[in-house]
């Protein structure tokens, strides 16, 4: 895959996507052909290191919580807390405002009421949070680790014949996003088998975007 490729597809990205009130963010997905998902061996789970930060542990971070003592020690670690009863509540506008924050992690019980009342509108976006027990110290890795790195995994279930990762924001250079997305994508190419003849397409998307396919 060349830099003058992935460039061109996202200037196309660009041009395609409408104007949001955030910094949406930006992903790549990779889809897979010829892959028999049900060998081991064609399963990867990689931790890839970024050349530039990807922002998500860096900009508005969101807790679902359920515990006021808990909430009250990490609060100053996030934007916005949101806890359990105040979910069923929440209308539209404060729901579409979920999409602008970058880190979203709850409070484990909370999952449920997450899941119940807010998974229809998160889930496609690729928003719902993780999980995370109530333990202080647990949190702060874990935020940690998000700026660090980002998971590149087809383990998900039984396994799955795509993987699809965030890459950086919109507002970041297109050189920087370029050289983010070729980073993941020589890393998955090198755990399949047949490498590259195990790719079907590339693409990239926005928060709220229609996909752009990479021509390589």
């Amino acid at each position: 895959m060349k830099k003058e490729q992935v460039l061109s597809a996202l200037a196309k990205l660009d041009a395609n996507s409408p104007k949001r009130n955030f910094a949406q963010s930006v992903e790549l997905v990779i889809t897979f052909k010829d892959l028999d998902l049900k060998k081991p061996a064609n399963l990867f789970d990689l931790k890839v290191d970024m050349p530039y930060s990807t922002g998500r542990g860096e900009g508005k971070a969101l807790l679902f919580a359920s515990s006021k003592p808990f909430s009250d020690s990490v609060k100053t670690l996030f934007s916005r807390v949101i806890f359990e009863d105040e979910i069923a509540k929440m209308k539209k506008k404060e729901i579409a405002e979920l999409l602008g924050f970058d880190v979203l992690l709850a409070e484990g019980p909370v999952m449920i009421a997450v899941g119940k009342y807010l998974g229809q509108d998160l889930a496609p976006k690729g928003k719902m949070p993780r999980p995370i027990p109530a333990n202080p110290e647990l949190v702060k890795t874990e935020l940690e680790k998000m700026k660090a790195g980002v998971r590149v995994t087809n383990k998900k279930g039984k396994g799955v014949p795509m993987v699809q990762v965030l890459v950086g924001k919109e507002n970041m250079k297109p050189e920087e996003l370029a050289e983010n997305i070729a980073k993941v994508y020589g890393e998955v190419e090198k755990a399949l088998p047949k490498q590259r003849h195990n790719i079907k397409a590339v693409r990239v998307k926005k928060t709220m975007s229609p996909v752009v396919k990479i021509e390589f």
